[in-house]
């Protein structure tokens, strides 16, 4: 395990992978954050299911006048090419990373990332954790949390895989 990755969460506006309507980012270098990234994004169309806005509360007029992805794409591009990824639920954000450059058409080789990358869910379910929402375990391991909040969201993720060690040890004593 490497203690220098970065994490990504994404929250959607529908159930459209390629509906961000706002990217947090984390990197973390030699086991410390040095750079957090975080913007609302404009989906296609500006627009929104009820159902996900009443779980992370971003509504159209949240993001009427922020950028596309297009837009922030080079920033996010400058972040991500070449990083080890760590992601909470690694199907889901690399796939909708995937989907919204499609939409866009842009080339996801160019960020030169993993087929696949390391997923804290999956590490955390392999330690024994019974239920590894995010949520239950920023609770067991301490680590705060403000739910669908995509940079609190990709934070907490970094923090979870800093502590897979910490987290073996507690599922070895429990």
């Amino acid at each position: 395990m490497s203690n220098t990755f970065t994490t990504i969460d994404f929250e959607l506006a529908t159930a459209k992978y390629s509906s961000v309507c706002a990217v947090g980012i984390v990197e973390v270098v030699s086991g410390k954050i040095t750079q957090e990234f975080y913007s609302l994004v404009r989906p296609p169309q500006n627009t929104y299911m009820w159902q996900t806005s009443r779980v992370h509360g971003i509504k159209a007029k949240h993001t009427a006048d922020a950028p596309t992805f297009l837009e922030l794409y080079p920033q996010i591009k400058a972040l991500l090419k070449g990083k080890h990824m760590v992601a909470h639920d690694e199907l889901l954000d690399r796939s909708v990373l995937k989907e919204t450059m499609k939409y866009y058409k842009l080339p996801y080789a160019e960020l030169e990332l993993a087929e696949m990358w390391d997923c804290t869910s999956k590490i955390y379910r392999s330690l024994g954790f019974e239920r590894t929402k995010l949520s239950i375990c920023c609770q067991v391991m301490g680590v705060e949390l403000t739910h669908h909040d995509a940079l609190s969201d990709a934070r907490a993720t970094a923090e979870l895989y800093l502590k897979i060690d910490q987290a073996k040890e507690l599922k070895q004593l429990g």
